[in-house]
């Protein structure tokens, strides 16, 4: 293992490392605000989005199909 750290800067390594995570993190909660579902800034409340889609808390049976003629 102390060879690894020869060939590479441990403070380097860990600030690369560090940028990256913070990157990662940044880029999940931005598609998670871009979303309808998970937007907690701008979003509806759980029982407005609950009333739009017609999903109940406790729902075990899905949606029924819609009628065909």
């Amino acid at each position: 293992m102390w060879r690894i750290w020869k060939l590479y800067d441990p403070l380097r390594a860990m600030a690369i490392q560090g940028i990256f995570l913070f990157g990662l993190a940044a880029m999940i909660h931005l598609i998670l605000l871009s979303s309808v579902r998970f937007n907690w800034l701008d979003g509806m409340s759980q029982a407005q989005y609950k009333a739009k889609t017609g999903s109940g808390a406790g729902s075990a049976t899905p949606p029924a199909a819609p009628a065909t003629k």
